[in-house]
C-alpha cells in the first residue's frame, strides 16, 4: 500500500506526515495531538514547544496504556462470557436433552398407559362377557330344574294314580271275594240243611 503524505499543522507549526493510514485518519490523529498540546499548555505555565510535545506525547501514552488496560480488562470479561456462554448453551443443551428425554419418557408413559387402559377395557369385557355366561348357566340351570321338578311331579302324581287304581282294582276284587265267599256260604249251608234231612 502506497504512503500517503499529509500536510497538517500541530501547534501552529507545519507538518508533512506519511504513513499507511488514510488521509482522515492522520489529519484526526494530528488534530488530536494539536488539541492535547493546547489543553496540556493552559494547564501549566506556558513552556518551550518541546516540552509541550514531551507532556503530550506522556498524556496521550497514558490514555493509551488507560486504553491498552481497559481492552485488556474487556477482553478478560470478553472470554469470561464466552466461557459463560458455552456453559450456558452447554446447560441448554443439556437442558433440551432432558427435556427430549423426558418427553419420550412421558410419551412412553402415555403409551403404557394407554396400553393399560385397554388391557382393563379387555378384563371389564371378559367380566361381562363372564357373568352373561353365568346367568345364563344360571337360568338354564333353573329351567332344567324345574323341568325336572316338573317330571318327578308328574311321575309321582302318575305314580299315585297307577297305586289308586291298583288299591281300586284289589278292592273290587276282595269285595268280588267276599260276594264269592258269602255265597259259597250260602250254598254250604244249604247243602247242610239238605243233608240233615
Amino acid at each position: 500500500m502506497d504512503n500517503n503524505k499529509v500536510s497538517v499543522k500541530i501547534y501552529g507549526q507545519e507538518y508533512v506526515i506519511a504513513g499507511e493510514s488514510p488521509r482522515q485518519r492522520i489529519v484526526k490523529i494530528a488534530a488530536y495531538v494539536d488539541n492535547k498540546m493546547h489543553e496540556i499548555n493552559e494547564a501549566v505555565a506556558p513552556g518551550p514547544a518541546s516540552s509541550l510535545a514531551v507532556l503530550s506525547a506522556v498524556n496521550i501514552c497514558d490514555e493509551l496504556f488507560d486504553a491498552q488496560d481497559q481492552v485488556e480488562e474487556l477482553e478478560k470479561q470478553n472470554a469470561q462470557l464466552q466461557k459463560d456462554v458455552q456453559h450456558y448453551v452447554q446447560l441448554w443443551d443439556e437442558a433440551k436433552k432432558t427435556y427430549i428425554e423426558q418427553k419420550e419418557e412421558g410419551q412412553v408413559i402415555i403409551q403404557q398407559k394407554d396400553d393399560l387402559q385397554r388391557q382393563l377395557s379387555d378384563k371389564d369385557r371378559e367380566i361381562r362377557e363372564m357373568k352373561d355366561l353365568v346367568q345364563a348357566a344360571d337360568k338354564e340351570a333353573e329351567e332344567k330344574a324345574a323341568f325336572s321338578a316338573r317330571q318327578a311331579e308328574e311321575k309321582a302324581a302318575a305314580s299315585v294314580h297307577e297305586l289308586e287304581e291298583k288299591c281300586r282294582e284289589l278292592e273290587n276284587s276282595f269285595f268280588d271275594i267276599q260276594m264269592e265267599n258269602i255265597q259259597r256260604k250260602k250254598e254250604l249251608g244249604t247243602f247242610r240243611r239238605d243233608s240233615d234231612e
